[in-house]
C-alpha cells in the first residue's frame, strides 16, 4: 500500500511549508515556502551559519549605513536561503515581502522588484520565484501591479472569502489560505470542537476553490498553516498544500486509503461585478475572525522579522 503522501502527490502539488533544506531534502516537494517566523527558526540551525556570515558580508560592501546595511542583509539572507532551497525542489521558493510593508503598496512593489533583482544577480530566474505578501488591499493592488511585470506573487494571510475574490479578480498567480489559523479562531470563540469535515478552515478552502474553478479563474489555491492530517485530507484535490515536515511525516507513514475531496468542476460561468476597495474593507471588517487573524498575522511576522534583524545586527 502506498503512503497517503504519495496518493496525495497523485492529485495536489506538495509545497514544504519550511526554510529547514535538510527537511525539503527528506520530503521530495515540488516547491516550498518561507515567512519571517520559518526564516528566524532556520537562521539558529547551526548549517545557515555561512548563509548568514555571508549576507552580512555583503550587507556590509554595499553600505556604511548601519540601517541599510541590516535591511540589506536581511533581504539577502532570504535570497542566499531561497537559492539553496530551489537546488532541491523543481519549481518555486515563495520569499515574503516584510510584514511592516503590508499597507503600503508601492514600498510592497518596489521591495518585491529589490528581491526579483538579488535573485536574478544570484543566477535564479523569476519565474522560479513568488513573491509573498499580505492579502490586503495595498498587497493585493500591489500584486496586481507586479503580475503585469511578469513577477509572480503569492498572497498570504488570506481568511475569508472577500480576500480570495479581489486575489481572483487581481490575477494574482496563487493564494494561501490559512486553515488551521481559522479553525484556532473559532474554537477560542465558540469554545467548540470540530470535526474534519466540519472544520472552519477547510469548509473556508472548500468555498474558495470551488467558487475558482466554477468561474474559470486561473488564480492557484493553496491550503495552508494545517493542525493535522485530518484537515489535509478534506482537502485533498487541492492544488496545491503547503504542509509542514512534521505532519509530512505523518502523511508519509500513514499507508492508509486517501480518498480525493476536491474535483474542478467542468461547469464555468461568468462572474459577477468585481469588488470595489469599498466593499472588500467593509466585508472584511464584518469579519471578525478575518480581521483579527489578518492583523494578528501581520503583527506576529513583524515581531519575528525584528528578531531576526537583530540577529543580524549583531552580527553586523
Amino acid at each position: 500500500m502506498s503512503t497517503k503522501l504519495s496518493q496525495l502527490k497523485e492529485f495536489t502539488t506538495i509545497v514544504a511549508d519550511t526554510g529547514d533544506i535538510t527537511a525539503i531534502k527528506d520530503y521530495l516537494p515540488e516547491d516550498a515556502t518561507t515567512n519571517p517566523s520559518l526564516m528566524l527558526k532556520a537562521a539558529q540551525i547551526p548549517e545557515y551559519a555561512p548563509f548568514i556570515d555571508q549576507a552580512v558580508a555583503w550587507a556590509k560592501e554595499q553600505s556604511s549605513d548601519k540601517a541599510q546595511q541590516i535591511i540589506d542583509a536581511n533581504d539577502k539572507l532570504a535570497v542566499i536561503v531561497g537559492s539553496e532551497i530551489l537546488k532541491y525542489v523543481p519549481g518555486r521558493i515563495s520569499t515574503e515581502v516584510d510584514a511592516r510593508l503590508s499597507y503600503d503598496k508601492e514600498a510592497t512593489i518596489e521591495k518585491a522588484r529589490r528581491l526579483i533583482k538579488l535573485y536574478e544577480e544570484a543566477g535564479i530566474s523569476k519565474d522560479r520565484v513568488l513573491i509573498k505578501t499580505a492579502s490586503t488591499w495595498e498587497g493585493i493592488k500591489a500584486a496586481e501591479e507586479l503580475e503585469k511585470e511578469g513577477i509572480n506573487c503569492n498572497l498570504t494571510l488570506l481568511f475569508s472569502f472577500t480576500q480570495a475574490q479581489a486575489c481572483a479578480e487581481a490575477g494574482v498567480f496563487l493564494i494561501s489560505p490559512f486553515v488551521g489559523r481559522i479553525l484556532d479562531w473559532y474554537k477560542k470563540s465558540t469554545g467548540e470542537e470540530y470535526t474534519a469535515e466540519t472544520d472552519p478552515g477547510v469548509v473556508s478552502v472548500t468555498e474558495i476553490y470551488n467558487y475558482y474553478k466554477q468561474h474559470g479563474y486561473k488564480t492557484i489555491v493553496m491550503g495552508a498553516s494545517f493542525r493535522n492530517i485530518g484537515e489535509i485530507e478534506q482537502l485533498a484535490g487541492c492544488d496545491r498544500l503547503t504542509i509542514s515536515p512534521n505532519l509530512l511525516e505523518e502523511l508519509k507513514k500513514d499507508e492508509g486509503k486517501l480518498e480525493r475531496k476536491l474535483v474542478p468542476t467542468s461547469d464555468v460561468s461568468t462572474a459577477g461585478e468585481p469588488i470595489t476597495e469599498q466593499a472588500f474593507r467593509w466585508a472584511l471588517s464584518e469579519d471578525a475572525m478575518a480581521t483579527e487573524k489578518l492583523a494578528e498575522g501581520i503583527r506576529n511576522f513583524a515581531v519575528d522579522q525584528r528578531k531576526l534583524e537583530a540577529l543580524l545586527e549583531a552580527k553586523l
